[in-house]
C-alpha cells in the first residue's frame, strides 16, 4: 500500500530481454574485495560477471564526456570475478568497466560497489576513502537514546523524524549558509526570520532522536551538473548505493568530498545527540538493461516472471532478487559499508515486502553484531505482485518472523486520518465513526491484547507483531498528502482551528502509541505542501521547509515537543514486550462512540508515574467520562499541556482532543 512515485522511472526504463537462464548454476564468490582497493603503490580492481566471455577497465580523466585514456584487458579469476591491477598512484583518476558477452561488448558502467563517483554517477573514482574522514571522525560515536530507568536501549525508545536533505535547508526562511546540501544540516546556529531555531538546532530542540534521512546515496533523476536549479526528487531512484547523492555535495564531480561532506553531517548530528537512518532502497533500480547490475550479469540481480520477463513488485519497472546469493552479498556489505565507514545508525528499507525474509534476517543478525542498538524498519508491502511467495517475504503480516526488524503500521496511519487512496475519507482523529478498534489496534502495536477485536481493524483482522518493538507506528511519512493537507481535504466543513485540533489529537495518538513513533518533518509546526500529493519531483516552492511558521504556530510546536518528552520520560509508553502490555494496559470500557481510552499500571514498568489515563475523543462533539477513583493529576486536557493541575471527578473530552492524566 505504497503510492506510485516512480512513474518517471517506468519511463526510463529499457525494455528487458526475456531471461531463460538457470542462475543457480553461477558460481558465488565469497571474497569481500568485490570492487576497487585502492593504495598508493596500486590500485586493485575485481569485478563479479560469470556470464562474460572477456571483461575490460576503462580510464578516464575526467567524470563526463572525453575519450579513454587507457583501456585494460581484465583477467578471469575464480568463482566468475575478473580482476586488474595498475601500479603507481592513480588517485584521481576516473573509471569504468565493460564485459563481453555472446560476442557482443555492453555498455560502460561503474562497478555496483563504487564508494567514490563523479558528476552524475556514470563513472567512478580511484582514490583512498580514508581521505574522506573529518577531523575527529576516529572518536565519532553515536549518541545513547535509552530511557532514563530503561537500562540498555530499545527500537521503542526511539523516536524518529523523516526529512528531506533539501527541504530542510532550502527555504530563505532557514538561516542556512549550504543551502539545500549535506553540510547546510549540518550547520549549527541558525535561525529563521523571527530568530526561531531550524535545521539541525531545531532537531534537538524537538526532542527526537534518529533523522531518518530520505535517499542520500547517488540518485538518478537530478542532473548533477546543475545542482543549484530548480530540479527536485525525492531520491528513490538508485544508481550507485555505496556514494552519496552528487546534488547534496558543494562539489558533485569529486567523490571525496561528496563522502567527507556526508560524513560531517552524520558527525554534527551526532555531537548534537541524534542518531541519523538512512532511507535505503534496495528494491529496484532506476533503469534495468542499462544499470550496472545488468550490464555485468544480465538478469541476475532482478526477478522474472514465469514468462521470463522482468518483474515488477516496485511499480518502477523492476524488482530485485534478494533471495539469490550474490543480491543479498552486496545488499549486506552496502549496509555494513555505510555503518562502519559512515557511522549510520539505521536503515529503512524501502518497500521491504519485496524482499525475502532470510535476508532480511542476516542483514540484521550481522548489522546487530556490528551495532548492538542499530534501528532497522521498513515497508512491509510492495506495490504491486511478486513472482517470489509471500511465505517468503518481509510482508507485514509475516512481521513476528522478522529479527529486530519493524514494519510501518498502515492500520493505525489509515485508522488516525482515513486512507491515503480515498483522498476525501476521514479517519479516526478528524470524526469517522468505528474507528475505535483500529486505534487500540495501534495503540497495543499490533500485537495480541485480549481487548482487541480484530474484526472491527480496518485493515489487519489478526495481530501481526510479537513484540511492540516490530512496529512504527505513525500518521503520515513523505508519500501522499501530508497531515494538515490531508485535513484540509478530508473536512473541508471544519475552520482551520478545528483542524488543528485534529492534529494535535493525531500526533499525540502516535507519540503515545506502543512502538516506534515516526514523525514526518514539518508536522510540528502545521506544514503544508500546498494540497500537493506525493510531491517527489514538485518544486521547493512546494517541498521547501517554511521555517517561519514555527513562530506562526509556536504553540502548537511546543505542544508537540512537550508530548515527545513526556514520552521520553516515561517508559509505559515505550514497553518491549507484548505480554508486559497484556498485563499492564487496560482499555476502558463502556465509553461514549468516538472514544477511546486505557489505563497503563506504570509503576509495573519501571515509571514515576504509577497509574495513566489516556483518552481520547475523535468526534465531532465534546463528551465526558467519570474518572477512576484516586487523585488523578492533568498532564494534558482538551490538547494542552496543564502539567499537575488536579482532575475532576467527571473529566469533560472536548472534540478531536487528548487527555492524559497520572498518579505519582
Amino acid at each position: 500500500m505504497r503510492p506510485l512515485a516512480c512513474i518517471t522511472m517506468i519511463l526510463t526504463t529499457m525494455s528487458a530481454v526475456a531471461q531463460t537462464t538457470d542462475f543457480s548454476s553461477y558460481p558465488v564468490y565469497a571474497g569481500s574485495d568485490l570492487g576497487l582497493r585502492y593504495e598508493a603503490s596500486a590500485s586493485s580492481f575485481r569485478i563479479w560477471s560469470p556470464s562474460a566471455d572477456s571483461a575490460e577497465l576503462v580510464l578516464y580523466a575526467q567524470g563526463t564526456g572525453g575519450t579513454a585514456i587507457r583501456r585494460i584487458a581484465m583477467q578471469r579469476a575464480e568463482s566468475g570475478t575478473w580482476t586488474a591491477t595498475l601500479a603507481g598512484d592513480h588517485r584521481g583518476q576516473f573509471y569504468a568497466f565493460r564485459v563481453r558477452i555472446g560476442g557482443s561488448w555492453g555498455l560502460e558502467v561503474p562497478d555496483p560497489y563504487a564508494r567514490l563517483v563523479g558528476t552524475n554517477g556514470r563513472r567512478a573514482v580511484i582514490g583512498d576513502i580514508s581521505a574522506s574522514d573529518p577531523v575527529g571522525w576516529s572518536k565519532d560515536a553515536a549518541p545513547a537514546f535509552a530511557g532514563k530507568s530503561q537500562g540498555k536501549a530499545s527500537a521503542t525508545d526511539a523516536v524518529i523524524y523523516e526529512l528531506h536533505v533539501r527541504d530542510a535547508t532550502i527555504h530563505p526562511s532557514s538561516g542556512a549558509r549550504w543551502k539545500g546540501k549535506f553540510l547546510g544540516l549540518a550547520e549549527r546556529g541558525t535561525k529563521s526570520p523571527e530568530g526561531e531555531s531550524t535545521g539541525l538546532d531545531h532537531l534537538k530542540e524537538l526532542g527526537v532522536t534518529h533523522v531518518h534521512l530520505l535517499p542520500s546515496y547517488d540518485f538518478s533523476s537530478v542532473d548533477e551538473s546543475k545542482p543549484d536549479s530548480t530540479q527536485y526528487n525525492w531520491g528513490y531512484d538508485p544508481l550507485n548505493y555505496n556514494a552519496p547523492e552528487g546534488s547534496y555535495s558543494t562539489d558533485p564531480s569529486d567523490g571525496i568530498t561528496r563522502l567527507l561532506e556526508f560524513k560531517q553531517l552524520v558527525q554534527a548530528f551526532h555531537k548534537a545527540g541524534l542518531r541519523v537512518v538512512m532511507d535505503v532502497v534496495y528494491n529496484h533500480t532506476m533503469t534495468t538493461g542499462t544499470s550496472s547490475f545488468d550490464q555485468l550479469v544480465p538478469g541476475y540481480y532482478y526477478r522474472q516472471r514465469a514468462d521470463g520477463g522482468y518483474s515488477n513488485a516496485s511499480a518502477c519497472g523492476n524488482e530485485t532478487a534478494s533471495e539469490r546469493p550474490m543480491m543479498r552479498k552486496f545488499m549486506l556489505e552496502s549496509l555494513l559499508y555505510w555503518v562502519e565507514h559512515c557511522h549510520v545508525d539505521g536503515f529503512r528499507f524501502d518497500l521491504m515486502g519485496i524482499h525475502d525474509i532470510e535476508t532480511m534476517n542476516l542483514i540484521s543478525r550481522r548489522l546487530h553484531d556490528v551495532k548492538p542498538d542499530i534501528l532497522l524498519y521498513g515497508e512491509g508491502w510492495t506495490a504491486d505482485s511478486s513472482p517470489l511467495p509471500d511465505s517468503l517475504r518481509a510482508i507485514k503480516r509475516n512481521a513476528y518472523r522478522l529479527d529486530g526488524i519493524a514494519v510501518f503500521s498502515d492500520d493505525l496511519r489509515d485508522g488516525i486520518k482515513g486512507s491515503v487512496f480515498e483522498h476525501v475519507e476521514k479517519g479516526f482523529a478528524s470524526g469517522k465513526a468505528g474507528m475505535e478498534q483500529t486505534i487500540r489496534f495501534g495503540t497495543v502495536a499490533s500485537t495480541l491484547h485480549p481487548q482487541v477485536d480484530y474484526g472491527g481493524v480496518n485493515y489487519s483482522k489478526a495481530p501481526y507483531a510479537s513484540d511492540p518493538t516490530q512496529v512504527v507506528s505513525y500518521c503520515e511519512c513523505h508519500d501522499n498528502h501530508n497531515l494538515r493537507d490531508k485535513l484540509a481535504i478530508s473536512a473541508p466543513e471544519a475552520d482551520s482551528r478545528t483542524r488543528e485540533e485534529m492534529q494535535r489529537l493525531a500526533m499525540t495518538i502516535v507519540l503515545t502509541s506502543q512502538g516506534i513513533p515516526f514523525l514526518h518533518a514539518g508536522s510540528e509546526f502545521l506544514r503544508t505542501k500546498k494540497g500537493v500529493e506525493n510531491s517527489f519531483q514538485s518544486p521547493d516552492s512546494v517541498n521547501a521547509i517554511d521555517w517561519s511558521l514555527k513562530s506562526k504556530h509556536k504553540d502548537f510546536h511546543r505542544y508537540i515537543a512537550g508530548i515527545v518528552r513526556m514520552r521520553r520520560s516515561h517508559p509505559a509508553f515505550r514497553m518491549r514486550r507484548a505480554e508486559d502490555l497484556r498485563a499492564n494496559l487496560r482499555f476502558l470500557e463502556g465509553l461514549p462512540a468516538h472514544v477511546v481510552g486505557y489505563r497503563i499500571r506504570g509503576e509495573a514498568v519501571g515509571d514515576t508515574w504509577k497509574d495513566i489515563l489516556v483518552i481520547f475523543n475523535g468526534g465531532d462533539d465534546s463528551t465526558s467520562v467519570v474518572m477512576p477513583e484516586g487523585g488523578w493529576k492533568t498532564f494534558v486536557s482538551g490538547n494542552r499541556i496543564v502539567d499537575g493541575v488536579r482532575a475532576k471527578d467527571s473529566q469533560d473530552l472536548k472534540a478531536h482532543s487528548a487527555t492524559i492524566l497520572y498518579r505519582d
